[in-house]
């Protein structure tokens, strides 16, 4: 495991999930932690496992993320940023106004926080952004998780020109075993991973330490920018 000793990382959205299992790693590897989240009960627990610096955070509140990056101790080393997750909606019968919520959050929120990058992320550093593999395909109900899916490789790679030498990557992810898998998919969980174990190439469904090992290697090497980097087990590939 590469070593993040003496760095800190701010991982938002760090509370559950991939975002929890990437701070995890991060500790291990001798990180200081600052993580946010929207569940004050997730965060406290993730707050006193890790012995992380806790606050809650929207990041479709940009006053609440200026205030949140003006707070930080400066500065800081590496900002990885997970969402709630895609939002699956059929044009149909889409909510428009919760629709326009959605890209707000997931697109200029992480214009608003590579801004806030800038003048808080050491020069060594780096920002990383979290998405999915949407794009790749088109499906039923699938427009707005395909429009940030594809989206946020290119604000990722015009914002490494902008912060450099701040590096920035986004990782984009297919199916990942967490608890938002679970509560999307409810009782129909298990076919589908089963579904995957049989058709992914490498034959087992991807876990969230997959994917947090990405977004170590990625905080560590400092070759990699303006780059977007799949985790989906090969799931782009199945027919």
């Amino acid at each position: 495991m590469s070593s993040l000793s003496g760095n800190t990382v701010v991982i938002i959205g760090g509370s559950s999930g991939i975002g929890l299992e990437t701070a995890r790693q991060a500790h291990a590897a001798g990180a200081r932690l600052i993580l946010t989240g929207r569940d004050q009960g997730r965060l406290d627990a993730a707050r006193d496992e890790l012995g992380a610096t806790a606050a809650t955070l929207d990041l479709g509140d940009p006053a609440g993320l200026h205030r949140f990056f003006a707070e930080l101790p400066s500065p800081v080393d590496h900002v990885m940023v997970t969402g709630g997750g895609p939002t699956y909606a059929p044009i149909a019968t889409m909510d428009f106004d919760e629709a326009r919520k959605v890209l707000d959050e997931h697109l200029l929120g992480s214009l608003r926080v590579a801004r806030e990058c800038l003048s808080r992320v050491r020069p060594s550093g780096s920002l990383t952004f979290f998405t999915g593999t949407d794009a790749r395909r088109p499906g039923k109900g699938q427009a707005l998780a395909a429009i940030t899916a594809a989206a946020l490789p290119v604000i990722a790679a015009n914002a490494a020109l902008e912060l450099a030498p701040i590096r920035v990557n986004t990782i984009a992810a297919g199916f990942v075993d967490t608890p938002l898998s679970a509560r999307l998919l409810g009782d129909e969980l298990e076919h589908r991973r089963e579904q995957l174990r049989e058709t992914l190439p490498i034959r087992r469904v991807v876990e969230p330490a997959d994917v947090a090992a990405l977004a170590l290697a990625l905080m560590t090497n400092t070759a990699l920018t303006g780059a977007t980097y799949d985790v989906d087990g090969g799931q782009q590939f199945v027919p």
